[in-house]
């Protein structure tokens, strides 16, 4: 075993890894094992990583490409483009007025493009006004970052922003729900302009918006300013060979992670364990340098807090585009009980399945 130390790749203070040597038939090569990093993260970082994450970096309006079957698509589209070009706009004159800044919802299923258009417009911003004045996370990132910095620095910290983006905005939590509602709320007053996404639930995609409804009762003080944009669709991501992808053999795994630069090898239990020493807002760091995390003896996962921590490192992983090699007996459909899919925090264990199909894929096409 050897430890070695290296800078991150965003000039971070080191990261320690612990290097596990794994033999083959042919040589002995290194394999990095994901348990053994103890990532050391700075709180403005919280901050600076608030970006659109690598997935969606060529995320474009002129990317995007509307189900012409979904007519709400398009319209979702120009809307965002007319408010990319409100909040981007310089006033006339110096007395000019402005009107209150624009907060947008954007109410739809999995993988219907919400989060594209919700890049999309904080590229736009960007790129107008400087990659400083949007700020783009998820639910969770925001809410770590009011837990690291306190409440009224993170309100100083975005109200320099022109653009405050919340994707997959929870409902499940009524704690972190609350102290989100108060932090849009004082933003909005402070002329920050708002954009955030939730998921409809695939079942529930016919009951129209089943949750717009949820979210304008949770920010009851800011419902009337946030104009819901419903962006109707199918999961593009769910094909039978992604979303019922069959895991590989022990020996696969192994064989690709050794072959591959950058590589993690893991056994399933000893990353759940090690995902309980490591706070959620550290999990992206956890995975600087990543190139593919292979993992060992997948099987379905019963307990509630393991799960939810799974769920957050799976959103890592597709921000980061980082493919995964499964070796166990659980497919990706089988990774969370029946009890799970129907209890409270279905949606993200929902999101979490359609995001690991698409990963475990891209770590087939590896092999």
């Amino acid at each position: 075993m050897t430890l070695l130390s290296w800078p991150s790749p965003r000039a971070d203070p080191p990261v320690i890894w612990c290097l596990v040597t794994t033999a083959t038939t042919d040589s002995q090569t290194a394999t990095t094992a994901l348990c053994a990093v103890r990532p050391q993260v700075p709180v403005d970082r919280l901050v600076t990583d608030l970006v659109p994450p690598r997935h969606f970096a060529d995320a474009r309006f002129a990317t995007y490409r509307a189900n012409p079957a979904h007519p709400s698509q398009a319209r979702a589209l120009a809307r965002l483009q007319e408010i990319a070009q409100e909040i981007t706009a310089p006033r006339r004159g110096l007395f000019a007025r402005r009107k209150a800044a624009p907060a947008i919802y954007l109410d739809g299923g999995f993988g219907v493009g919400k989060t594209h258009l919700l890049t999309s417009l904080a590229h736009a911003v960007g790129e107008a006004l400087g990659p400083d004045k949007a700020a783009y996370g998820t639910f969770v990132e925001y809410t770590n970052l009011v837990g690291a910095l306190g409440f009224l620095p993170t309100v100083e910290a975005l109200a320099a922003k022109k653009l405050v983006c919340i994707d997959e905005f929870e409902l499940d939590d009524a704690g972190d729900t609350t102290i989100m509602s108060r932090l849009m709320r004082e933003l909005a007053d402070r002329g920050v302009a708002l954009a955030a996404t939730s998921n409809t639930l695939p079942g529930a995609l016919g009951e129209g918006r089943f949750a717009a409804q949820d979210f304008q009762r949770e920010i009851k003080a800011l419902s009337d300013r946030f104009e819901t944009l419903r962006v109707d669709g199918e999961d593009y991501r769910h094909r039978e060979v992604v979303t019922d992808s069959e895991p590989l053999t022990e020996v696969q795994v192994t064989a690709a992670a050794a072959a591959r630069p950058g590589a993690t090898l893991d056994a399933f239990d000893d990353l759940l364990e090690h995902l309980a020493t490591v706070h959620p807002s550290r999990y992206g760091a956890l995975l600087d340098g990543v190139s593919v995390v292979a993992l060992t003896g997948v099987h379905p996962v019963t307990a509630q807090e393991v799960a939810l921590r799974l769920v957050v490192l799976v959103d890592r992983l597709y921000d980061r585009d980082v493919p995964v090699l499964l070796g166990g007996s659980a497919d990706t459909r089988g990774l969370f009980t029946e009890e799970m899919l129907a209890g409270g925090y279905r949606k993200k264990y929902y999101r979490a399945l359609s995001r690991l199909g698409a990963l475990a894929e891209e770590g087939r096409k590896l092999l």
